[in-house]
Order: structure tokens, then C-alpha cells, then sequence
């Protein structure tokens, strides 16, 4: 692993291929990526996908999954994917959803049906699944909240942990009866905690000692202000294993990216370049654009002159304005294939600037050209 002050870029090894870390991956919802491929995702350069557990079960269902192969050949998806426990769309259910010690049980946002889902249940099914990681299932602490309600939240996701490190520990080793689908399959255990430094620090010792096979910080991006989710992601991180890799889950913007590589975040992911990509919002060097505006109707340049994506070498932002005003399908494409090279590229340039020691260079000439988000 070569590091740079706190920058770190090593290798992330699974079952179906290397990820080179720093490493974002794009989101996968309901086994696809949105508006792409698996090759338009190959030929864009993406290592790995996340893959929605909380979505899948619901539909198709991860039983019928299984039965098809599991979800690599299910999405015809060679390369490594990462699913989430459910935890973070249970919490985003709101009323919908009902909290105890056991579990969670929630109405289906398709058809109304009650379901539990547990820590037990959630390893099951990302075991059915057969991602290469899967992730233990947590209670994400909104914000903002009391110190209180944060610790609560906290020890119940401790208690979860164990018990899903001991159902992947049962199912891992199996010698009869319901086994991994990727016999290799890694655990990533979450640290909770809230913005208190306090109750990270009981989680972070807690779930190491649990004995994943990495961990992430889970718990931001929830709406707490850029400066707190720099400095509750970097302490968190440094209570970390340092041989282990580091997951910031559900982050971010570019800026976000780069702030959290420099304080030793190692994975990403985020629905930002897909969603505002079908919205019409496109990331270059010198700031997001919206494409929908009317200076850009006779606008022959593509995108960002410095992208090399098949959007940016082939159309002008007129046409990609036009696209998107006549609500075509294409434009989903285009601008996702875009926005998704960006987040790969800046990821590459982070990879190549640690290696060379010179990521703090990188960093202060990205924040030159991309503007900084006003702190809230």
C-alpha cells in the first residue's frame, strides 16, 4: 500500500476482480446502474458496483436470484460488487417501519406487504446475492439527534453486528445446507455514532473487535454540515485498522471525495452522479453545469474540454440540452456515461497522485478549479 500523508491507494482483492483503492462505486439500485450497461460500466473503467439488498429482496426477490446463478450472472456483472444491508432504507422509511431489539418490521413501498428484516435475514439474503462484500446490518442515526438517542442507536447496531458476524460465520462455514454463493464473500462491519466523537470511538473499538473483514463509517451524508462530516469521517478513520480497507458509505460529491481521501478513506459510493445526471446537472473540473439552461442551446463545446468520456468527445452541450428538453431516453445515457467518468477519473488521479507522492498537489489544484461547497 503506498500512503501520502493520510492518502492511502492499495488493492481491495475479491473473487471477481481487484479494486484499486481510492475507489468510488457506482450504485446499482435494483441490480443495474441507471440508464447503463455492464459494458458501457466496463468501457467507463468502473471496478465495482453497489447493489441494493433492501431493493432486491422486495424485487425479484433474492430466493429467485439465487436460483439464476446469483446476482453476478443475474446483471451479467463480471466485476466485484458491494450490498448494502437495508439498514439505511429501513431508516429512510420513516412511519413505514417499526424498530425493536429483534429487527425491523416494515411495509413494502410496492404493494403494502409487512416484512421483517433482521441482522440474521439481511446476511441470508447478501448471501443468496452473492456480492463479493456485504455489509452488516446497522440502524443509521439520523441528524440531528441527542447525545442520547445516538448512543442508543449506537450499542443496538453493536448488538446487530455480532449477530450478523455470527450468522456469516455460520454460513461461511457450513458443511451442509444454505452456504455462501461467493464462498469468499467479505464482511464489512459499520461504525455509528452519530456526530459524537465519543460514541465513534465505543463503536469503532467494538466493531473491530467483532473481527470483519474491513469496516466503514456509516451515518453520514445525512444532512450534518461539510465541516462535521470531515472531521467525524477522518477521526473515525484513524480508529481503524490501518491494514484494513475504509468504506465512507453514501458520500459524495467530488470535493467530498477528495477531503475524505486526504483524511484515509479508501471506498465510496453515491447516487449523486447518476440522479442529477438524469436531472440534467453535469460534474466538470470547474464545477457541476446544468444543462437545461438556455445559454447552452448554441453551446458547440462538449461538456468539460478536458474529459475524454465518449459524451464529451462526441457531442456538443447544445445537443445534449436538446436531448434532455425532448425528455429523450439518450440523454439518461449520455450524461450518466459522463458524470460517472468524472467520478472515475478523479479517483484515477487521486490513485496516480498519492503513488507519485504528490497528492496534496492534486488537491489543492482540484480545489483551484472546483469550486468548494459554502460550509452549512
Amino acid at each position: 500500500m503506498d500512503t501520502d500523508g493520510l492518502a492511502r491507494h492499495g488493492e481491495l482483492v475479491t473473487a471477481h476482480g481487484t479494486v484499486h483503492t481510492p475507489a468510488f462505486l457506482p450504485v446499482g439500485t435494483s441490480g443495474t446502474v441507471k440508464a447503463l450497461t455492464p459494458r458501457d460500466l466496463r468501457d467507463v473503467g468502473a471496478q465495482g458496483v453497489l447493489a441494493n439488498t433492501f431493493h432486491l429482496y422486495l424485487r425479484p426477490g433474492d430466493e429467485l436470484i439465487a436460483r439464476r446463478g446469483g446476482l453476478h450472472r443475474f446483471m451479467g456483472w463480471s466485476g466485484p460488487i458491494l450490498t448494502d444491508s437495508g439498514g439505511y432504507q429501513v431508516f429512510s422509511l420513516g412511519a413505514r417501519r417499526t424498530v425493536d431489539e429483534k429487527g425491523v418490521r416494515f411495509r413494502s413501498h410496492l404493494d403494502g406487504t409487512e416484512h421483517w428484516l433482521t441482522p440474521e435475514r439481511a446476511t441470508e439474503i447478501q448471501a443468496r446475492l452473492g456480492a463479493d462484500i456485504a455489509m452488516a446490518f446497522d440502524e443509521c442515526t439520523p441528524y440531528p439527534v441527542s447525545a442520547d438517542e445516538a448512543r442508543l442507536s449506537m450499542q443496538r447496531t453493536l448488538r446487530w453486528a455480532r449477530r450478523s458476524r455470527a450468522r456469516f460465520l455460520q454460513l461461511r462455514d457450513a458443511k451442509n445446507g444454505t452456504t455462501l454463493l461467493t464462498p469468499t464473500q467479505a464482511q464489512f462491519g459499520i461504525v455509528q455514532g452519530g456526530m459524537f466523537q465519543d460514541l465513534r470511538e465505543v463503536s469503532a473499538q467494538a466493531t473491530v473487535e467483532v473481527g470483519f473483514e474491513a469496516y466503514a463509517i456509516g451515518g453520514l451524508s445525512v444532512g450534518e454540515p461539510t465541516d462535521v462530516l470531515y472531521e467525524v469521517a477522518g477521526r473515525t478513520a484513524s480508529l481503524l485498522p490501518p491494514e484494513r480497507p475504509r468504506y465512507l458509505m453514501g458520500v459524495g460529491r467530488p470535493d467530498n471525495l477528495v477531503e475524505s481521501v486526504a483524511r484515509g478513506i479508501d471506498l465510496f459510493d453515491c447516487v449523486l452522479p447518476t440522479r442529477n445526471a438524469r436531472n440534467g446537472q453535469l460534474f466538470t473540473r470547474t464545477g457541476p453545469i446544468s444543462i437545461k439552461v438556455a445559454a447552452f442551446a448554441e453551446d458547440d463545446r462538449p461538456v468539460d474540454p478536458d474529459c475524454e468520456c465518449y459524451t464529451c468527445q462526441n457531442f456538443s452541450r447544445a445537443y445534449l440540452r436538446h436531448l434532455y428538453l425532448a425528455k429523450e431516453v439518450t440523454s439518461a445515457t449520455l450524461n450518466t456515461l459522463h458524470n460517472i467518468h468524472f467520478y472515475l477519473d478523479t479517483m484515477r488521479r487521486m490513485r496516480e497522485a498519492i503513488a507519485l507522492g504528490s497528492f496534496e498537489q492534486f488537491r489543492q489544484a482540484f480545489h483551484q478549479t472546483y469550486p468548494r461547497r459554502q460550509q452549512a
